[in-house]
């Protein structure tokens, strides 16, 4: 694998100190971004392009969101420990498939040219977005394997979320979550701890990789990690008051605005 390109359109900012108010920036996204996934997910639509308005290249954000927002979704998961049980027997074979997509995704990420990355991340990002504002819908267009369990459409649905997930870490809770929804009949609550734990999954799986082989912006994670990993059990606390609806509406609207915003940049 010929990470050489990567790993070069990285490392201008490698050894770059960073003042106070640009660790304040950070420590609020990583905040922000982990109370996101807590709630639906979604939170790397904050911790991207944070990291890309400090001037960071968009693959050095991509792989730094990915490490930095795994607390997150520890801090999601803890929050919703009385759902899991409910959604346990879902987990073994989910995570497996999505393990699976991860290495996948971080594969092509890492092989891939750095140009290829930054000309397809405005469309990532707008398809992250639909397919949350559509979840509703194509729910009901899958009624039966709803009711069924999911079966095979589940898993081939997660296995390429989770490939998304390894590639492009923004939007990851959000398409899993749509995923999720589509075909398993459960309420959002449930379907958020289902969603934390494979999400959790991806994000060890694609870290894990990203260390080794990606450009990682070493100081950035640090910041964003700790205070992720605060804002995740808080997102759960307001996911457990605030309409789900509201939530996902909220998250729909700021995705179309970054969307917009890397078009036009």
């Amino acid at each position: 694998m010929n990470t050489l390109p990567l790993i070069e359109a990285g490392a201008g900012r490698r050894a770059t100190m960073l003042d106070p108010l640009q660790l304040l920036v950070l420590a609020g996204a990583g905040f922000l971004a982990g109370a996101v996934n807590g709630v639906a997910g979604g939170g790397s639509l904050i911790s991207f392009p944070a990291l890309m308005a400090m001037g960071y290249s968009p693959i050095a954000a991509n792989v730094t969101s990915a490490l930095a927002t795994l607390p997150g979704y520890v801090g999601g998961l803890v929050g919703y420990r009385d759902e899991l049980p409910a959604v346990r027997p879902q987990v073994p074979r989910l995570s497996v498939v999505s393990a699976c997509g991860a290495v996948c995704g971080a594969a092509i990420l890492l092989a891939a040219p750095p140009e290829q990355f930054e000309s397809i991340v405005p469309f990532l990002v707008l398809v992250s977005v639909v397919a949350l504002a559509l979840q509703k819908s194509l729910a009901r267009r899958v009624g039966g394997d709803r009711a069924a369990g999911g079966g095979h459409a589940l898993l081939a649905g997660q296995f390429v979320v989770a490939m998304y997930g390894g590639y492009f870490a923004a939007g990851l809770g959000v398409m899993m979550l749509a995923v999720l929804g589509t075909f398993l009949a459960d309420d959002l609550h449930r379907l958020n701890a289902l969603k934390s734990a494979l999400s959790l999954v991806v994000g060890l799986i694609s870290a894990l990789c990203f260390s080794v082989f990606g450009p990682v912006e070493w100081i950035p994670v640090a910041v964003m990690s700790l205070t992720g990993l605060a804002g995740g059990r808080s997102g759960v606390v307001l996911a457990r008051r605030v309409p789900p609806h509201v939530l996902r509406w909220l998250i729909v609207g700021f995705g179309l605005i970054l969307s917009v915003a890397l078009f036009v940049r």
